[in-house]
């Protein structure tokens, strides 16, 4: 069991939760992530550690509630526990003083972005964050991306707040003032990801994206992370998260990301007509589970 220390709302449908995981904590390094599992019968999501505390022995994730195992959890409060809680999996992330750094962020995937780019930072590198959001409810953690990075900027697509327009704009814009950009990072939505790699590639700017496909057990074995690079197959648990941009096969990676979309939609619906019975099954089954283990 996994207590949960603290559970806050951080923006709309976003919950950051602190979670006590000594050994985790210990060895996290930028870049990596676990896989949880609530309850027995539950499904294993993997989520981007945020950051880590080795002396009090706990890690900070941020879920953004889309399918059901996210919206169960976004139910859970401080003093809930999780059932399973496995990492750090994954290749940290590359740390070397590049020069000029911008990273690109779309709302939660700052949480992901945020301890690479306090490394970056701390390597020597002039950091610019890109943070964007659908709309001003969807922006989090700013002060923590103005404290990770030497210039920031926030993106909204409605204007509501920051600046109008996707974080690739932005991008454009630095690129087209003649700014020398030496690394660049993309962590989000597949589609931004994309359209960073088709702007950095020709350009022949070292990019890494972070990819959030779908995973099973974490290590490799299952194959359900099989990503495709130019010819190569590689599993984004083991080998990555991070890949070059520029060898990434998006659309087959897109393809795979949508293959369980119908029953995923059929599990939420299912979920939000029983939600608070749901949730109650889930609070009964940890507190037992806790009573087995003392």
């Amino acid at each position: 069991m996994y207590k949960i220390v603290d559970a806050r709302g951080v923006g709309l449908n976003i919950k950051q939760f602190v979670i006590e995981a000594p050994r985790i904590a210990r060895k996290h390094k930028p870049g990596q992530f676990i896989i949880l599992r609530l309850h027995e019968k539950g499904e294993r999501i993997p989520l981007t550690i945020k950051s880590s505390d080795p002396v009090a022995g706990t890690v900070t994730i941020v879920v953004q509630a889309i399918g059901k195992t996210t919206s169960l959890l976004n139910c859970l409060e401080t003093g809930d526990s999780i059932l399973d809680v496995v990492g750090p999996l994954g290749k940290p992330s590359e740390i070397e003083n590049y020069g000029t750094v911008v990273v690109l962020a779309g709302s939660v995937g700052t949480a992901m972005a945020l301890p690479t780019a306090y490394a970056l930072k701390q390597a020597g590198n002039h950091v610019v964050f890109i943070e964007g959001a659908r709309s001003a409810e969807m922006v989090v953690f700013e002060d923590e991306v103005r404290a990770a990075s030497s210039e920031a900027f926030i993106m909204t697509d409605d204007g509501s707040y920051g600046e109008k327009g996707l974080v690739t704009k932005k991008l454009d814009e630095l690129l087209e003032s003649g700014r020398m950009i030496d690394f660049v990072l993309a962590v989000g939505p597949v589609p931004m990801m994309r359209a960073v790699a088709r702007m950095t590639t020709p350009l022949g700017i070292k990019t890494m994206v972070s990819l959030n496909s779908i995973m099973v057990d974490g290590t490799g074995m299952c194959g359900g992370c099989r990503v495709l690079l130019g010819k190569q197959s590689k599993f984004a648990c083991v080998d990555g998260p991070e890949f070059d941009a520029s060898m990434v096969n998006f659309e087959v990676l897109m393809q795979r990301n949508t293959m369980y979309r119908e029953k995923e939609c059929a599990s939420l619906k299912q979920f939000q007509e029983n939600m608070e019975e749901q949730v109650v099954e889930l609070r009964e089954e940890l507190a037992a589970g806790e009573k087995h283990y003392v």
